[in-house]
């Protein structure tokens, strides 16, 4: 049986807005038996729709994202509001996951094209930055290598490829320094071999060093 998680949403607490709290999780139950879905959980909240910040959204999609395969709200509003609305739309899409509302009659949320217009914009604009991500790295690494950086002499205690790590190379950063390597740029290298990182991160790390050295002398 498909899995599916409810959502309900209202603005404020007052008994009229908690009356409609409960009867969008009645109408949505019901909905769920008519299409024969396994509901995981029914989630409630009182919270602005402009709200990006909201525990049960948040848990909503997380669910989806492990559990669940199906959305079921009263209709695109009780998602949320304004950009908040598209955001979520969004990020539900690229999971491939499907939203059927009480508004459409049980049938699978249509966007608006509006809401067509601005994902699809999301979507250009995520891939040109997954691409010049990708080329800072690559430029990081070449500049490195062309200034006489060998990593797989200078890494070889470590195991190289996408694996997070919490601890960062303190010498091979020191290393790519004196060869002349900005802190972005450093930072843009260890994330091509495997460290996670960012260009604050390893300035910091850089600074601690130097000032622990400075206190030993």
């Amino acid at each position: 049986m498909v899995k599916a998680v409810i959502y309900c949403r209202v603005s404020t607490n007052n008994d009229e807005q908690t009356s409609s709290l409960n009867r969008q999780a009645e109408e949505l139950i019901d909905l769920a038996n008519r299409l024969q879905l396994e509901v995981i959980k029914v989630v409630k909240e009182r919270q602005s729709g402009y709200e990006t910040d909201r525990e049960g959204i948040i848990e909503v999609l997380e669910l989806l994202k492990s559990d669940c395969d199906v959305l079921l709200i009263q209709d695109d509003t009780r998602l949320g509001r304004g950009n908040t609305k598209t955001a979520l739309l969004y990020q539900i899409r690229k999971m491939n996951k499907k939203i059927y509302t009480l508004s459409n009659f049980g049938n699978e949320l249509e966007p608006t094209e509006l809401d067509t217009i601005l994902m699809e914009i999301i979507g250009i604009v995520e891939e040109y930055q997954r691409k010049l991500h990708n080329m800072k790295i690559k430029r990081g690494m070449k500049k490195a290598i062309n200034n006489g950086y060998q990593p797989q002499n200078n890494l070889s205690k470590h195991q190289l490829g996408g694996r997070k790590r919490k601890e960062l190379p303190i010498e091979e950063i020191l290393k790519l320094r004196e060869k002349g390597l900005t802190f972005s740029e450093i930072s843009s290298f260890l994330n091509g071999i495997g460290y996670v990182t960012s260009k604050a991160t390893v300035n910091r790390r850089y600074l601690e060093h130097v000032e622990k050295e400075n206190k030993v002398e």
